[in-house]
C-alpha cells in the first residue's frame, strides 16, 4: 500500500485506455447508415460515447486505486478521455449540420488539461466575425448534455472575447488557460495573440490586484485561516486555487505555457517549484479521492471524508495516532507550504514593482532602525551578505528577534536562506546558552511573541531548534472540539496570554488579567509552549509532556524551582478545567481535593491563567460566560481554603449565609410561610444552589399542590445559560423525566441539581442552552415553557418522540469515542460520583438518567461537559437507602446497564 511519504509515481496507460475520436466517429456513422437521421444518429452517438467514456473512466479509476498518489496521471488522463468525447461530439454535430468552420476550445481547468472525475467541462465555441454556427453548437451541446456532463459554454468571436475579458476578470482568467481541441485552427491561434497584444500585455498590475483581492475574499468565505477543521481542498487557504492563482499571474505577466515556466521567469527557484509541484500533486490526489469517495464533485474535506480519503491514500493507524490524523498533518503541512510559496512569489513581484507594497498599519508608525547586518527591501528585512550571516548560526534566531524589535516583516529571500540552512541548527546550538536566551527573549521581551513563533514555525526553525515541538507541527486533533492543529493551538494560547498582558482582554478576562500582574511570565510562557507537546503518542499526553518539560525548561534557562513549576503545570494543565466542568464545585470536598493538588496560591494563580488561555486557544466560541463563572468560583473557593482552611467553606457556614440571603429576599413574606420554607430543606439544598435559585424555588413551592407542576424559566447572562427551575411532587425518576422533557425541546443541559424537601416535594434546577450554545432568547421562553409542560403532563412520550431526532450527524460519524464509566467514592462526602465519558447525542442524558432511575439510583446533581462530539456526564448519586454505592458487584452491574443504554441508544441514532 502506498504511504504518504512516497513520491507520486505516475502510472502510464496505453492508447487503448482512451477513446479514439476518429474511430468513434466512423463507428457512429457506420451504424447510422448512408442517409442518417439526426435524432437516431444522436441516440447512437450517446450510447457509444457513454460506453467509451465508462470504459476509459474505469481504467483510470483502477489505475489510480493501485497508485493512489499519482494524481497527475489521473487528472491528465481524465482530460484526455474528455477530449475524445467532446471532439467526437463536435465533429459529429458539424457533419450532421453542415455548419461553417468554428474553433472548439477548452478553457479554465479543462483548458489546463486538469480534470477531477466530476469536474465541469468548460468550452468556448469561437466563431468568425460573420457567420453562424448555432446549429453545430446546439447539436454538440445536446449530445454532451445527454451524456450527463456538466458543461459550461460560451459562443463568441475573438472581438467578443477581448471585450468581455476586459470587463470581467473571471472570463479573462478562463481565457488565460485556453487549449485548442478541434475545428478552425487558424481562428483558434488568433485568439491568444490578440489577447496578449490588446489586453494582457498592458494590464498586468490590474490583473494581479484583482486576483489577490479575489483570493482574499475566497479565504474569508472559507474561514479566513489555514487550519479550519474541514478545509476546502480547492478554494480554502493553502488549497489548489492558491497555487493556480500564482500560475495565472506568472502566465499573465510572462506567457509561461506551464507552471514550470515560473522558474525560467525567475519567480521561483527550481527547489521552490519542486515544492509547488509536490503540494499541487498532493492536493490534487486529495481532491480526486474526494470525488471518487463522494461519487460526485466534492471539495470540502469533511470529517467523515477525511477518514475515507486517508484510507484511500494509504494512511494506516499506528499506536497513539490514527491514520487520519497523520493524513491531516501532511495536508496542513502542504497548506502551510502553499502559504510560504505565495509569500515568496508576491515578494518577488513587489521587487519588480509589478505589485504595490503591502499597505500595513505598521508602515505609518515610527519604526526602529535596523542593525547594520540587515537592510530593507520593499519594507522587509533582507540579508545583504548571506555568507557573513551564516558564519554565526545564532543569526538563524536573531533575525526573528529583529522582526519583533523593529516591526518589519522578513523578506522572503531571507526566509529562503534560513529555510535552506536549518541543518546548522545542530545539537550544540540547541543546548547553547546564548541561543536559548535569544529564544526566551522572543517570547518575553517584545510583546507579540505569536508573530515570531508563527513565522519560525512556517520556515521550520521552531521545530529544528526545539525538536520536541517539531513532532506536533501540523498535527491534527481529530475531533470537533479543537479548531486548530496542535502547533497552531499552542501559538493561539500564547497569543491570548500576550493579548492579556497588553491589556486587550481586561473586560473579557478580569480575573486572569488581575492575576497576571503578579505572575511569573517566564513560567507561564514556557508552560504554554510545552503544555501539549506530548500529544501524538500512545501514553497520556500530559504525563509525556511533563517528562519533556523536565528536560526542556532547564535548557531554556529556567532555574530549578521555575522548571519544577513548569513541569507541574504541564502535568496538570487539564486539572482545573476538568474539576470546574466535570465536578460539583459547590461540594466542599471537591474544592478541598483541588486545593490539596494545587498546594499554593502561586500554583493556583499560574494554573488559572494557563487554563483560561488553553480553553480560549481551542477556537472561537469555546470560552463563554458559563465556563468563566465556573472558573471564577473554583478559583475563589480554592483561594479561601488555601488562605484560611476548610472551615471557612464548610456546609454549615455556606448554609447559614444562604438562609440569611433568602430571609432578606423574602422580607415581604409572613413569618409562618418564611419559617416553613426555611425548615423544609435538607442541608445540601442550601449549599448547592445560588441565592437567586433559592428565591425562585421558594416562590414555586409556596402553596404547591400534590398534582401541580410549576416551572420558571429565566436567562442568566452571567452563566451564558437559561435557568429552568421546577417544583413538583416527588416520585422516582423525576430527574430522568425532566431531562427527557428538556431533550425533546432541543435544550442542551450544562448543569443540573435536584433536591427533595422534607415534606415530599422535588425541586430541580437545570441550566440549559440552545443549539448554538447560548441562553434562550426571552421571546422564546413562553413557547419553551408550554412545550415542557405538555411533555411533563404525559401528552408526549419522551422515549418515542426522541427516536426521530436522536441521530448522529454523518460528518461526526467518523469520530471514535470509546465509552468510559468511572465510579468515585472519595470525591464527595455523601455521594458516589459516576462519570460517563462517551459520544454525545440529543437523547444521551435521558437514556443515562432513565437507566439510573430504573436501578433505584437517586441523582442529586449532574454536570455535563461537552467537547465537540464527545461528552462527559457526571452524576452525584445515592442508592435507595441514601448510601454510597460501596459494593463492587453493585457498581459492576450498574456499569453494564449504563453501557447497554449507550450502545442501544447509539444503534437507534444510526451510528
Amino acid at each position: 500500500m502506498a504511504s504518504a511519504s512516497d513520491r507520486p509515481q505516475d502510472f502510464v496507460l496505453d492508447d487503448s485506455a482512451f477513446p479514439d475520436p476518429e474511430a468513434l466517429l466512423r463507428t457512429i456513422l457506420d451504424e447510422a447508415g448512408p442517409d442518417p437521421d439526426p435524432r437516431e444518429t444522436r441516440t447512437i452517438a450517446v450510447r457509444l460515447l457513454t460506453e467509451a467514456r465508462a470504459a476509459s473512466e474505469a481504467r483510470l479509476k483502477e489505475a489510480f486505486a493501485l497508485h493512489p498518489l499519482a494524481s497527475r496521471a489521473l487528472i491528465n488522463g481524465q482530460a484526455r478521455m474528455m477530449d475524445a468525447i467532446v471532439v467526437t461530439a463536435f465533429r459529429l454535430a458539424a457533419h450532421l449540420t453542415g455548419a461553417p468552420p468554428v474553433a472548439l476550445i477548452a478553457v479554465g481547468g479543462y483548458g489546463r488539461a486538469e480534470m477531477a472525475p466530476f469536474s465541469d467541462v468548460d468550452l468556448l465555441f469561437l466563431t468568425p466575425p460573420r457567420g453562424s454556427a448555432d446549429a453545430a453548437v446546439e447539436a454538440t451541446l445536446y449530445i454532451l448534455w445527454d451524456l450527463k456532463l456538466k458543461v459550461g459554454h460560451a459562443t463568441r468571436t475573438v472581438r467578443d472575447c477581448i471585450y468581455m475579458a476586459r470587463e470581467d476578470i473571471t472570463i479573462r482568467t478562463a481565457l488565460l488557460e485556453q487549449r485548442f481541441l478541434t475545428g478552425d485552427a487558424a481562428l483558434a491561434a488568433e485568439l491568444p495573440e490578440r489577447l496578449w497584444t490588446e489586453l494582457f500585455r498592458r494590464s498586468g498590475p490590474e490583473f494581479i490586484e484583482a486576483k489577490l483581492a479575489e483570493r482574499a475574499g475566497r479565504h474569508k468565505r472559507q474561514g479566513g485561516q489555514r487550519y479550519v477543521l474541514e478545509p476546502n481542498v480547492k478554494e480554502g487557504k493553502g488549497g489548489l486555487r492558491d497555487l493556480q492563482t500564482l500560475y495565472w499571474i506568472g502566465k499573465y505577466l510572462h506567457r509561461v505555457p506551464r507552471a514550470e515556466g515560473l522558474v525560467a521567469a525567475d519567480l521561483f527557484t527550481r527547489e521552490e517549484y519542486n515544492l509547488f509541484r509536490a503540494a499541487e500533486d498532493f492536493l490534487w490526489a486529495v481532491r480526486v479521492h474526494l470525488h471518487y469517495a463522494a461519487n460526485r464533485a466534492a471539495d470540502q474535506l469533511t470529517f467523515d471524508m477525511q477518514v475515507e480519503v486517508a484510507a484511500r491514500m494509504g494512511y494506516e493507524d499506528r499506536p497513539g495516532r490514527r491514520g487520519v490524523e497523520r493524513f491531516m498533518q501532511d495536508y496542513f503541512r502542504q497548506a502551510t507550504r502553499v502559504g510560504e510559496l505565495t509569500s515568496i512569489f508576491l515578494a518577488e513581484l513587489e521587487a519588480r514593482h509589478a505589485k504595490g507594497e503591502p499597505d500595513l498599519l505598521g508602515f505609518i508608525r515610527r519604526r526602529r532602525s535596523l542593525r547594520p547586518e540587515y537592510r530593507l527591501n520593499h519594507g522587509r528585512i533582507e540579508i545583504p551578505d548571506p555568507q557573513a550571516f551564516l558564519s554565526d548560526k545564532l543569526n538563524l534566531l536573531r533575525i526573528f528577534e529583529e522582526t519583533l524589535r523593529t516591526g518589519y516583516m522578513m523578506h522572503p529571500d531571507s526566509a529562503r536562506l534560513v529555510a535552506a540552512n536549518l541543518h546548522l541548527i545542530d545539537d550544540g546550538m540547541i543546548h547553547d546558552r546564548e541561543a536559548n536566551r535569544i529564544f526566551l527573549d522572543l517570547l518575553l521581551k517584545h510583546g507579540n511573541p505569536e508573530r515570531a513563533l508563527r513565522r519560525m514555525n512556517e520556515v521550520g526553525v521552531l521545530g529544528a531548534f526545539m525538536p520536541e515541538f517539531g513532532r506536533i507541527v501540523a498535527m491534527m486533533q481529530f475531533n470537533v472540539y479543537h479548531h486548530y492543529t496542535v502547533d497552531e493551538h499552542t501559538i493561539q494560547c500564547i497569543s491570548t496570554l500576550a493579548r492579556m498582558e497588553r491589556g486587550e482582554l481586561t473586560d473579557e478576562l478580569p480575573l486572569s488579567t488581575e492575576l497576571l500582574q503578579g505572575a511569573d511570565r517566564r513560567i507561564l510562557y514556557i508552560a504554554l509552549l510545552l503544555h501539549d507537546i506530548g500529544k501524538g503518542r500512545p501514553e497520556e499526553h500530559s504525563i509525556i509532556g511533563a517528562q519533556i518539560a523536565r528536560r526542556v525548561a532547564p535548557r531554556l534557562g529556567l532555574q530549578p524551582d521555575e522548571a519544577e513549576i513548569v513541569e507541574w503545570l504541564v502535568r496538570h494543565h487539564l486539572l482545573m478545567s476538568d474539576v470546574a466542568q466535570k465536578r460539583d464545585i459547590a461540594d466542599p470536598r471537591t474544592v478541598r481535593d483541588f486545593a490539596k493538588a494545587v498546594r499554593s496560591r502561586r500554583r493556583l494563580d499560574l494554573l488559572t491563567i494557563l487554563t483560561v488561555c488553553d480553553i480560549i486557544g481551542v477556537g472561537p466560541g469555546t470560552w463563554n460566560n458559563w465556563k468563566a463563572q465556573l472558573m471564577r468560583q473554583l478559583y475563589r473557593d480554592t483561594e479561601t481554603v488555601l488562605a484560611g482552611g476548610m472551615e471557612l467553606l464548610n456546609r454549615e457556614t455556606r448554609g447559614g449565609e444562604a438562609r440569611r440571603a433568602l430571609r432578606e429576599a423574602l422580607a415581604d413574606w409572613d413569618n409562618r410561610d418564611l419559617r416553613a420554607e426555611m425548615n423544609r430543606h435538607y442541608a445540601p439544598y442550601w449549599q448547592g444552589l445560588p441565592p437567586v435559585a433559592h428565591v425562585v424555588l421558594a416562590r414555586l413551592l409556596r402553596g404547591l399542590g400534590d398534582d401541580e407542576i410549576r416551572i420558571d424559566l429565566d436567562a442568566e447572562p452571567d452563566r451564558a445559560a437559561t435557568r429552568a427551575s421546577f417544583a413538583l411532587a416527588d416520585h422516582p425518576g423525576i430527574f430522568s423525566r425532566l431531562a427527557g422533557a428538556l431533550a425533546l425541546v432541543g435544550a442542551n443541559v450544562v448543569d443540573a441539581r435536584t433536591y427533595t424537601t422534607k415534606d415530599g416535594f422535588a425541586t430541580a434546577v437545570f441550566w440549559i442552552q440552545d443549539a448554538e450554545g447560548q441562553p434562550y432568547e426571552v421571546a422564546r421562553l413562553p413557547r419553551l415553557r408550554q412545550m415542557i409542560e405538555r411533555i411533563l403532563r404525559g401528552e408526549v412520550v419522551a422515549r418515542e418522540a426522541l427516536a426521530d431526532r436522536d441521530k448522529v450527524r454523518k460528518r461526526d460519524s467518523a469520530f471514535r469515542f470509546p465509552t468510559h464509566v468511572v465510579f468515585d467514592n472519595e470525591g464527595s462526602e455523601i455521594y458516589t460520583i459516576i462519570e460517563v465519558d462517551t459520544r454525545d447525542r440529543p437523547g444521551l442524558l435521558y437514556d443515562l438518567t432513565r437507566t439510573l432511575a430504573a436501578d433505584n439510583i437517586y441523582i442529586a446533581s449532574a454536570q455535563i461537559a461537552t467537547y465537540g462530539a464527545q461528552v462527559v456526564d457526571t452524576f452525584y448519586v445515592k442508592d435507595m437507602f441514601g448510601l454510597k454505592l460501596h459494593t463492587p458487584s453493585r457498581r459492576e452491574s450498574l456499569e453494564a446497564k449504563l453501557r447497554r443504554a449507550i450502545t442501544e441508544g447509539a444503534a437507534r441514532a444510526g451510528r
